[in-house]
């Protein structure tokens, strides 16, 4: 069975940084994006903006709201997720998702709440 656990998040102010991580277990094969989502206050699940996905050949990409700011890292032998974000702004402040097999794709960084697998978000807050 496909577990995604998430962890990492918390309370900051605007500037500061947290590093985001996901542990993946029982996922064998990889044919899809995964990467991170976040739904952000008073948005709907179907609202989840793509934040960065990576693909099968290894390439990644970023929001243009996060770009240079935030970046995915993985690690493989830890089956392990990363998104380290600096320089946090208070429209940052969202549950953060990590995801695989969600139907999105580098090109339309637009993922399924309803397919594929889902961990169960990690809140992430920044005051002004």
């Amino acid at each position: 069975q496909v577990q995604l656990v998430e962890s990492g998040g918390g309370s900051v102010q605007a500037g500061g940084s947290l590093r985001l991580s996901c542990v993946v277990s029982g996922y064998t094969y990889h044919t899809n994006c995964m990467g991170w989502f976040r739904q952000a206050p008073g948005k709907e699940r179907a609202e989840r903006e793509g934040v960065s996905l990576i693909d099968t050949d290894g390439r990644t990409r970023y929001a243009d709201s996060v770009k240079g700011r935030f970046t995915l890292s993985k690690d493989n032998a830890k089956n392990t997720l990363y998104l380290q974000m600096n320089s946090l702004k208070p429209e940052d402040t969202a549950t953060y998702y990590c995801a695989v097999e969600s139907r999105a794709t580098i090109s339309t960084m637009k993922g399924d709440p309803d397919a594929g697998y889902w961990g169960q978000g990690t809140q992430v807050t920044v005051s002004s």
